[in-house]
């Protein structure tokens, strides 16, 4: 029932693993590559694999010499430039335990990340204050940065073990404050099912992600599988543009290109690509939220390429994906990668996986070396996610006879209607196949104390109106009474958070207004 892949060495540092010389990964083989300029689209920096670690080892040292010591926090606060990317391995390198976050965090957030990890220094970008932070916290902006990556003295990786704490990355919590999910060493090696299961990935490769480096979509899918595969990895860091990507692929012969769905639906609407200038892309690799099958089947005819789902959590990466040795099947997102032991467990409890085509809860077993080590400090939170030895996603779905995973949406999303439980995707993928609907959410509507019901909200392609009858009698044919949505909102585009995952909250705040209305 355990974990069936090769389990990680004892000894075990996870920069070690991404950067040190090995078979493939010479010193002199081009490993990053960032692009700044819209117009020329030509490299600002190219990164060998020698001079990243050179770059990271003297990071490590020079860190040292500040006074931090194994296992003490350092915060990232600086805006998408590739001075990320080498402090965060760089701490890890050191033995020290990084902690990504946005520039953009508010005063607030920045005080609460400082307390509840005792953070020990931070890597502020040049335009934030200071003067807010407590005296005990050593700040690092541009010229610090820039004297640790020139350090006179290279460091030696740090000799840690597999389960020492290795980085933080902070999620939504059930409560009003964030959580920090603790990430061990191991981490990297637990990406491995991934490698084939979803990437099919080789040191050929050139990795394109569309992501910013403060999450760890980016710094894993983006940075370490590929660094750790030997293959190439290019970073946009220039003003925003949804074009620039498919003429990315075309300038650098990028091969693995991956992003959330909104940005692979944002480039077949307003993009005017070259296909056969893209010759060079395999396929992509979508996350971060779930796939429509209209989305999927464009972009492959739209491209000549195909799009592969992976479903995962800050927890523990990704779990279950297609990849183009799994055959497409239905709607299903994909199936458990090789090693990984994932079975659907019964909501209201127990630990004896359910027979096939059942409704349940995804549950991994905790001996899979991807999973974290806990949350940080909230000791609490542990203890719900786990359910004797299997660690709960949250996410459901049902397990077919093949092994295909079909995804029901979160737990914690399921509604409520006429009393019974629906969930949220499998409404939304009938609603999602209209031919006037682009883009589609329902979330449960507490219209009054005791009565709720399902709205759903829509984007509509250009040049269809609005016309919920029509929808609904649509949703009526193929749903069951009960699950067919009472209440539709037409939007210009739903609210998503800054990774590009839908912000059901305020769904359900626009629906009781339009409900009341």
């Amino acid at each position: 029932m355990a974990f069936s892949g090769q389990p990680p060495p004892q000894k075990f540092n996870m920069s070690r693993y991404c950067l040190a010389p090995s078979e493939g990964r010479h010193a002199d083989k081009t490993a990053l590559i960032v692009v700044n300029d819209l117009d020329t689209l030509e490299a600002a920096e190219t990164w060998s694999f020698g001079e990243l670690e050179d770059a990271v080892l003297r990071i490590a040292a020079g860190l040292q010499a500040l006074g931090l010591e194994r296992g003490d926090r350092l915060l990232i606060r600086l805006g998408n430039t590739s001075d990320y990317a080498l402090l965060f391995y760089g701490a890890i390198a050191g033995g020290f335990v990084p902690i990504p976050a946005s520039s953009t965090l508010s005063g607030r957030e920045v005080a609460f990340f400082c307390e509840n990890c005792a953070v020990k220094a931070i890597a502020l970008d040049v335009t934030l204050p200071a003067d807010d932070l407590p005296d005990s916290i050593q700040v690092l902006k541009d010229k610090e940065i820039a004297a640790l990556k020139q350090y006179p003295e290279r460091a030696d990786y740090a000799d840690t073990n597999a389960e020492d704490p290795a980085f933080i990355v902070f999620t939504s919590g059930t409560g009003s404050d964030p959580k920090g999910v603790l990430h061990a060493h191991r981490s990297a090696w637990g990406r491995r099912p991934m490698y084939q299961d979803w990437y099919q990935i080789s040191s050929a490769d050139r990795m394109l992600h569309a992501g910013a480096f403060n999450w760890t979509y980016t710094l894993g899918v983006g940075l370490s599988d590929p660094w750790a595969n030997a293959a190439s990895s290019v970073i946009y860091i220039g003003p925003k543009d949804t074009c620039v990507w498919p003429r990315l692929i075309a300038k650098h012969d990028v091969t693995l290109f991956a992003g959330v769905p909104t940005l692979f639906r944002q480039i077949l609407k307003y993009c005017d690509f070259d296909r056969e200038a893209m010759s060079s892309l395999r396929h992509g690799l979508v996350g971060g939220e779930r796939l429509p099958t209209g989305l999927k089947k464009e972009w492959r005819e739209r491209t000549g390429t195909p799009l592969y789902e992976a479903i995962g959590m800050s927890e523990l990466s990704t779990y279950v994906s297609m990849a183009p040795s799994v055959p497409p099947k239905d709607d299903a997102i994909g199936k458990p990668q090789a090693g990984r032991h994932i079975e659907i467990l019964p909501l209201e409890g127990g630990t004896e996986p359910l027979p096939r085509n059942e409704l349940g809860v995804i549950a991994c077993h905790r001996t899979d070396p991807g999973l974290m080590l806990g949350y940080w400090n909230r000791p609490d939170e542990d203890k719900l996610v786990y359910r004797g030895d299997w660690f709960l996603t949250g996410d459901l779905a049902t397990m077919d006879d093949e092994g295909y995973v079909s995804h029901h949406g979160r737990a914690d999303d399921l509604m409520n209607a006429l009393g019974y439980r629906v969930s949220p995707a499998e409404v939304e993928n009938v609603l999602g196949s209209h031919a006037d609907v682009a883009e589609v959410a329902v979330a449960e509507i507490q219209v009054r104390p005791d009565v709720s019901v399902i709205g759903a909200f829509l984007v509509l392609k250009e040049g269809a109106a609005p016309n919920a009858e029509a929808i609904k009698s649509y949703a009526e044919e193929r749903l069951a009474g009960y699950k067919v949505p009472r209440e539709y909102v037409f939007l210009e585009s739903l609210p998503r958070s800054p990774n590009g995952k839908v912000r059901r909250a305020e769904l359900r705040a626009s629906g009781l207004a339009a409900a009341s209305s």
